[in-house]
C-alpha cells in the first residue's frame, strides 16, 4: 500500500515537472508581436500584413524604419526586401505571429 502512494507521489510530481517545461517552451506570442510590431517601424508605418505558409510578408510605407537583424534576432530564418515589403520567414510561428499582430492593429 505504500509503494502505491510512492509511485502516486512521483507520478504527479513528474507531470508537474512536465507540464512546466512545456509552459516555460512555448513562446508568448503577444509580445513577440508586440517586438515585431516595434521592430518594423510602428503600427502606423504597416500597411499591410500576409501570411503565406511560413512566410510573414509586411507591406511598409517606409522600409528603412524597420530594424532587420532585431527581426533576424527575434527568430526570423530570413528576410527578404522587395521595394516596399519585406518577406520574413519565420517558419511554422509566421500564421500565430500574423494573428497577433492583426489583434494589435
Amino acid at each position: 500500500m505504500q509503494t502505491i502512494i510512492q509511485y502516486t507521489i512521483i507520478g504527479i510530481v513528474l507531470i508537474i515537472i512536465s507540464l512546466v517545461i512545456v509552459k516555460l517552451s512555448k513562446k508568448n506570442f503577444n509580445i513577440e508581436a508586440n517586438k515585431l510590431i516595434t521592430y518594423l517601424g510602428g503600427k502606423d508605418n504597416i500597411v499591410n500584413a500576409e501570411c503565406n505558409m511560413s512566410r510573414f510578408k509586411v507591406i511598409l510605407k517606409d522600409v528603412s524604419l524597420a530594424n532587420k537583424d532585431a527581426i533576424q534576432k527575434l527568430g526570423a530564418k530570413g528576410i527578404v526586401e522587395i521595394d516596399n515589403q519585406l518577406k520574413i520567414i519565420f517558419g511554422k510561428n509566421a500564421k500565430q505571429l500574423k494573428k497577433y499582430i492583426e489583434e494589435i492593429l
